[in-house]
């Protein structure tokens, strides 16, 4: 007995310690958890269900009665203010006239303004005594509306349309299908369940002339009536004869037993005949035929309490027992090892940096040196792990370089990095090349950059359809090891086009290209694969999608292109610039790039024939100037390297061109473009096509646009369309030509483009503005 109770195997105070914090923590809770229950929540449960249910259902009903006047209230100040009598009469005229598109465009405007809220789906007029519909986005004939518009299943077309006769004042129709088409077609997508209200125009007319339909899918009404709590079964609209209108949730209702409830009890009061179900219902405001009706399940709302009571009354005799027990082994088991375990760390605190405190008993002591142990292994841990990704990656690059090539060093570096890998399996390497585009180089740094690397990582990892390795080898190359598998169709050719539609949503940043290296048997091999890969991407073309180059396409559909100019192209060169013809030095590099474009030249043959011919320009321009150095020479060429597509480098030597000839070419342009005003003046209302001015200077198109703009001020276009605006203004004011006629005085093909064009830039009709000047 003094053995098993002695001061060394059992200490009184320490037990009555754990079990004064448990009965603290633990029992005293349970306890008032226990008279809670039993004297308030489960009598609080089954009085308040009554008064719950009551407020609950009549919320439900002031809702959706405000909705729906909400919703008729709208229809009314719709009806009530459109110009629906000046648009009926308009539409009865055998012509339409420029007011008939006015008015048109006004209705549709209004129905897109009506403030239907979230449970209507679209609005419609429809003309009972005109071939005519009009939504928010189209005007239409009834057969055209119907069938592409607005598509109705046809076992619902005949009792929808019954809707459009008599009087209806917030008329529902009954549910029907509406299918959802691609326009023009009959290629259904999808189809749902709908209801529609109709309001007639005039209000009091039996035989109206327009018909206000505003739709609403009953997949949004039930969500609308549904009430979230979850002791209600399921909730709906009724009528009186017991047909359910919309419902959201479970909800089978008895025709007699609701007419038995309206005729027996009050609204809100629950009515029973089966055990533990419920109903209640209220009467709608805004419809005297209607009720709402909800289904309580008592047995779900009393669930909670009567869990509560069962296991209240359990866990409070099971933890008074339990704590006892706990209490009496942790104090007999722990006080011996308590005093060890202090007596060993005390030694030892000294050479410890941990701040620990000497406050508390042996056990908190413990505790507190404890914590900050396992606090400190685990960030270690943490750094540790996080570096794994990054040393695996730096092996795999090391493998791909050829650095480790001997299979033991292989797998003896792979267990220590924890890198699994099977010995002898076929991979093959995909090298992916990243070229940047020019703008992006200009706007973004390199952290951008790396953080858009890593993120182009991620999502490579997660759309691979299998595991892959995947290491940066250069600034701007991933490569990605392909495991050729027995068990899966998933070769590098799938695993490239999975790459490319990852690749395709980094487009507007820089372009990519894929080279599939060769297979090889072993990973020691892995170098020869990757070297074939990367060699592939010399050749790249200069389009922007993402390419995919193999062994196979490499070669295909491009023909040879010389790289260097021949030396009867360089005199030519030369000549030209002699001549001071500067515009046909960039459209013979032009030309150059179409013949390219044609052949389906190479990125890298391309850039060494451009980089010939600007080393041409140079040597020509240095024989008359001196005042252009070599960093201001490496600069072009630096920026010529870095275009990854055709339009870059047309825009590249655009740029070059502007920058070495742009002396050269100042002084006759503005006398250039005085002749080509000068002529527009004269002939603004002939065809004044761009492409015949961008000739007549020798230049493209492009560059004569924006040469234009620079020397004018004003776009080409613009330019000419202002001109014409004020010429045309000048004969409504001071002639009596009709529209037509002056029209086509001032260059137009059409009257309705003119008169586009001219209410565009003055916001009223030609017509409007020759009478509001005359007065």
């Amino acid at each position: 007995m003094n053995r098993f109770f002695g001061p060394r195997s059992f200490n009184v105070a320490l037990f009555w310690q754990f079990f004064a914090s448990y009965f603290i923590l633990f029992i005293i809770p349970v306890i008032i958890a226990s008279t809670f229950t039993y004297v308030f929540v489960v009598n609080l449960i089954e009085d308040e269900v009554q008064n719950s249910n009551n407020m609950t259902i009549r919320n439900f009903s002031d809702q959706t009665d405000t909705a729906f006047s909400s919703l008729q209230a709208n229809m009314i100040n719709l009806l009530g203010t459109s110009n629906l009598k000046s648009a009926m009469k308009l539409y009865s005229e055998p012509t339409k006239s420029f007011e008939y598109y006015e008015v048109t465009h006004s209705l549709m405007d209004q129905l897109n303004a009506m403030d239907t809220g979230d449970i209507v789906s679209n609005a419609y007029f429809y003309f009972a005594k005109s071939d005519l519909v009009i939504g928010f986005n189209s005007d239409t004939s009834k057969e055209n509306f119907f069938q592409y518009f607005h598509p109705i299943s046809d076992q619902d077309k005949k009792e929808y349309l019954s809707n459009f006769f008599g009087k209806k004042m917030m008329h529902f129709t009954k549910p029907y299908t509406l299918h959802q088409k691609i326009l023009f077609t009959n290629e259904i997508l999808s189809s749902s369940s709908n209801i529609a209200t109709v309001m007639s125009y005039p209000f009091n007319s039996d035989n109206p002339d327009v018909y206000l339909v505003v739709n609403m899918k009953l997949s949004e009404l039930s969500k609308h009536i549904r009430i979230p709590e979850k002791w209600v079964a399921g909730t709906a609209i009724v009528d009186r004869r017991g047909n359910v209108i919309i419902q959201s949730g479970e909800l089978a209702i008895d025709p007699q037993q609701l007419l038995d409830a309206t005729q027996s009890y009050s609204e809100g009061i629950l009515y029973s005949d089966r055990k533990m179900e419920s109903l209640s219902f209220v009467k709608s405001r805004f419809n005297d035929s209607w009720y709402y009706v909800s289904l309580i399940n008592l047995e779900t709302l009393l669930q909670p309490a009567h869990r509560i009571r069962m296991f209240t009354i359990i866990f409070l005799g099971f933890f008074l027992v339990l704590g006892g027990l706990v209490s009496f082994y942790l104090s007999k088991r722990l006080y011996k090892p308590i005093l060890e375990i202090k007596s060993g760390l005390t030694s030892h605190l000294h050479k410890s940096v941990l701040p620990v405190q000497h406050k508390g008993n042996d056990y908190d002591f413990i505790k507190q040196f404890s914590k900050l142990l396992v606090s400190e292994n685990k960030e270690l841990s943490a750094l540790v792990s996080g570096m794994f990704p990054i040393v695996q990656e730096d092996f795999i690059a090391k493998i791909l370089s050829g650095e480790y090539r001997d299979h033991l060093a292989i797998e003896l570096y792979a267990k220590e990095i924890d890198f699994y890998y099977e010995r002898n399996v076929a991979r093959t390497v995909l090298c992916i090349e990243i070229h940047y585009f020019s703008w992006v180089l200009d706007q973004i740094s390199e952290t951008s950059k790396a953080f858009m690397i890593v993120e182009l990582k991620e999502r490579i990892l997660k759309s691979a359809p299998v595991v892959i390795w995947l290491c940066q080898t250069k600034p701007d190359l991933l490569a990605c090891v392909v495991q050729h598998s027995r068990f899966s169709h998933f070769g590098p050719k799938e695993v490239s086009e999975y790459l490319a539609l990852t690749l395709q949503q980094f487009n507007p940043y820089f372009k990519a290209t894929i080279g599939v290296g060769k297979k090889v048997q072993d990973i020691g091999e892995l170098y020869l694969s990757y070297e074939s890969a990367n060699t592939l991407l010399k050749h790249k073309s200069l389009h922007s999608k993402v390419e995919i180059i193999t062994e196979d396409t490499a070669w295909e559909d491009r023909a040879q292109l010389d790289c260097f100019l021949s030396i009867d192209e360089v005199s030519r060169i030369f000549n030209i610039y002699k001549s001071q013809n500067y515009a046909k030095l960039l459209q013979t590099v032009i030309d150059l790039l179409d013949r390219a474009v044609v052949k389906n030249a190479s990125a890298y043959q391309v850039k060494s024939l451009c980089s010939d011919v600007l080393n041409t320009w140079i040597r020509a321009i240095e024989m008359e100037r001196k005042d252009l150095n070599i960093p201001f020479y490496s600069s072009l060429f630096e920026r010529l390297n870095r275009c990854a597509t055709w339009d870059e480098i047309k825009q590249c030597f655009e740029y070059i061109h502007t920058q070495l000839f742009q002396l050269k070419q100042r002084s006759d342009r503005s006398e250039q473009f005085t002749e080509i005003l000068d002529y527009i003046h004269n002939h603004y209302g002939e065809e004044l096509s761009v492409e015949k001015f961008a000739q007549q200077l020798n230049m493209s198109v492009s560059y004569f646009s924006r040469t234009f703009k620079e020397t004018v001020g004003e776009k080409y276009v613009e330019y000419i369309t202002k001109h014409r605006l004020m010429m045309a203004k000048r004969y409504l004011l001071e002639t009596d030509m009709k529209i037509d006629e002056i029209t086509e005085k001032v260059g137009y093909m059409g009257r309705t483009s003119f008169i586009r064009i001219f209410c565009k830039y003055e916001g009223i009709t030609p017509g409007k503005y020759r009478t509001i000047h005359h007065r």
